[in-house]
């Protein structure tokens, strides 16, 4: 069980913010840290490895990793830390970056197997993919049978057919050694798949916490489906105009009437849904 009781203040887009935190956090569960940028995210995420210090309390397993007097050094955590940029020694082979965290040769193997790698082993990481570089670092981060894994957004450079490819790679990690997960990420599919609970902070505080169903799903009443994205633009085309938004990593068009296209600013926040199958665009309450 992991107890979180943190209080940190941040310096935000709209000036200082402070972050506070309560959370429990069950063992062998994946959590999925989910919110706008600036909203203490990662910041969660260097606190709970040891990187940054904040008042409060971190108990881990009865262990205290914080308190008023008292940090213990990142070292001594037994955490892993998967970050964006790979941070692999350029330097060494695929299977010497594992090694350097702990002299396990058949462990670093089963590893490289698990993530179909190890062909790869003896090659350096300035000739392997982003895909590829990723999934060494995210087999180094379990070398030391971590109790806690940290990853920050550890997909987000690499393009969808092989960020779904490492999802099935994170999910098969995680319930062959059983460690406690959590993953900063804003992908919607990303952590359904792979969370069994998601967390949502807004300006340093927990908005949202519950399954990654009810957390994610936004239709309401009678629609079918609900999307948010960005306006991008408003195109008049005869008597009709079009709304041209932005989700995710595609671009849709959506018919409006002159009252509606009246009422919605390009550059804002959208909801589109549908009622009865016909598209109903919206500005999003947040």
């Amino acid at each position: 069980m992991i107890e979180i009781a943190i209080e940190k203040e941040l310096l935000g887009s709209h000036g200082k913010m402070p972050l506070h935190v309560t959370l429990s956090i069950e063992d062998k569960s994946f959590v999925a840290l989910s919110g706008q940028s600036g909203s203490g995210k990662t910041t969660l995420l260097r606190i709970l490895a040891g990187l940054e210090n904040a008042r409060g309390t971190i108990r881990v397993d009865g262990e205290e990793w914080l308190n008023e007097k008292y940090m213990l050094a990142p070292q001594q955590r037994g955490i892993g830390f998967v970050f964006q940029d790979y941070a692999l020694f350029p330097n060494m082979s695929v299977i010497e970056n594992l090694l350097f965290v702990r002299q396990d040769k058949a462990l670093a193997q089963h590893l490289l197997k698990l993530i179909e790698m190890d062909e790869l082993a003896q090659r350096k990481p300035n000739t392997l993919s982003g895909g590829q570089k990723q999934r060494v670092s995210l087999c180094r981060a379990m070398m030391n049978h971590p109790k806690l894994l940290l990853m920050d957004e550890p997909l987000s450079a690499l393009d969808p057919l092989m960020r779904t490819k490492l999802q099935h790679e994170i999910l098969t990690l995680h319930k062959e050694f059983e460690t406690t997960t959590i993953m900063v990420s804003h992908d919607p599919s990303e952590i359904y798949r792979l969370s069994n609970r998601v967390i949502v902070l807004n300006q340093g505080n927990v908005i949202q916490d519950g399954d990654a169903k009810s957390v994610l799903l936004k239709t309401q009443g009678s629609q079918k489906f609900s999307f948010e994205g960005e306006l991008l633009d408003i195109i008049k085309v005869d008597v009709i105009y079009v709304a041209i938004v932005s989700i995710g990593q595609q671009i849709v068009e959506v018919v409006l009437d002159e009252s509606e296209a009246r009422e919605l600013h390009v550059g804002s926040v959208v909801n589109i849904s549908t009622k009865a199958f016909a598209p109903v665009i919206q500005t999003s309450k947040r």
